[in-house]
C-alpha cells in the first residue's frame, strides 16, 4: 500500500505525512513544475506542467489497495476504477456509490457557470485547524481499515466510508 497525494492546492500534506509515518506507509507527493515542494518523509515527484499532467501521473502510479488523496472528482473516479481508495482533502471518502452523483453535480455547475456571467457558485468555507484535525482523524481511521483489509481481516464496506457527515 502507498499513499499518492495530488498536492496542488492540498492543505493537508502535513497531516497525511504524520499519519503515514506513524504506520510506516510510503507517501508519494505529486506536483507540477509550477510548485516547489520538499519533504523529509515523502517521495516528491515533479511532473511536467500541463492541464492534467499530475492527474495522469498519479493514476498511472496508483494500484489496487493504494490510497489517493485528491479534490478532483475525475481523478477519484479513475482511482476507484483501479480499485484504489480515494479520499478528499476534507476527509470524506469517494466511493462507487457517490462518485457518479459528484461527477454529475460538477458537470451541472460547470454548465451553469458557462451559461451566465453572473452565476457564482458557493465556494468552500475557510479552512480551520479543526478541519485539519478532523481530516487527520478520518485519514488515520481509513489507513487502519485499509491495512486491515490488505492483511486479510474482515472489513465491512461501510466501515471505509465517512461517518455521519457523508456527502
Amino acid at each position: 500500500m502507498k499513499i499518492f497525494v495530488d498536492v496542488d492546492a492540498c492543505p493537508v500534506v502535513h497531516q497525511i505525512e504524520t499519519v503515514a509515518r506513524k504506520y510506516n506507509v510510503p507517501v508519494v507527493l505529486l506536483c507540477d513544475t509550477n510548485h516547489i515542494l520538499s519533504s523529509d518523509y515523502s517521495e516528491v515527484r515533479i511532473v511536467g506542467a500541463g492541464a492534467d499532467a499530475v492527474d495522469l501521473a498519479l493514476i498511472n502510479l496508483c494500484r489496487a489497495g493504494d490510497i489517493v488523496v485528491t479534490q478532483d472528482y475525475g481523478v477519484a473516479a479513475l482511482a476507484l476504477g483501479k480499485r484504489a481508495y480515494a479520499v478528499h482533502q476534507n476527509g470524506w471518502q469517494y466511493t462507487d456509490e457517490n462518485i457518479d452523483r459528484l461527477l454529475m453535480e460538477r458537470h451541472v455547475m460547470k454548465k451553469a457557470r458557462r451559461a451566465s456571467a453572473k452565476f457564482h457558485g458557493k465556494g468552500p468555507h475557510k479552512r480551520t485547524a479543526a478541519d485539519d484535525e478532523k481530516f487527520a482523524q478520518k485519514f488515520e481511521r481509513l489507513l487502519q481499515l485499509v491495512a486491515a483489509a490488505i492483511a486479510g481481516n474482515a472489513v465491512r464496506e461501510d466501515g471505509l466510508q465517512d461517518d455521519a457527515d457523508g456527502l
